[in-house]
């Protein structure tokens, strides 16, 4: 499957930030939206990082809980790993699991469009199997009801 079928099913709009955003609002963003990360776009709207929960946690206890006046630039990830509308899933859960990360920001014209998440990969794998088995099943069914008297 294409990532760009993937985007297609997600209603789900991709919540961002800025880079001069306090952690402690992008803080609540992350959890106001139970997500595990925020991409970071410019004034121009061009991403520019990502932020995700375990940058903050980083960040939090590297300061000794003093992380209050940190902005989002300070903390975020600025070396990014995007994928493309016309990418193969399975690709980009290859890079996911290689790079160790759970996001992927989906980029089209130096404009991000989607992110794509480990939940979401494992969504569609369990989709396809699910539809793969009723598949095998219907196939199996058929040759065992088969009339086998057609057979002499």
């Amino acid at each position: 499957m294409l990532v760009r079928n993937l985007l297609e099913q997600k209603a789900r709009e991709v919540i961002t930030t800025t880079p001069t955003q306090t952690i402690d609002a992008a803080m609540d963003l992350l959890i106001k939206n139970n997500i595990g990360c925020l991409p970071v776009l410019d004034d121009a709207g061009k991403l520019i990082g990502i932020i995700s929960d375990k940058d903050v946690f980083h960040k939090i206890h590297e300061t000794n809980g003093k992380y209050h006046d940190l902005t989002v630039a300070e903390v975020m990830s600025t070396e990014l790993l995007i994928g493309l509308p016309s990418d193969e899933l399975e690709y980009i859960a290859g890079i996911m699991d290689k790079n160790w990360i759970r996001h992927i920001p989906i980029v089209e014209e130096e404009r991000i469009i989607g992110l794509v998440s480990q939940r979401d990969i494992i969504k569609m794998t369990a989709r396809h199997a699910e539809l793969e088995n009723r598949y095998l099943n219907l196939y199996l069914e058929g040759l065992h009801h088969r009339d086998k008297s057609a057979d002499y």
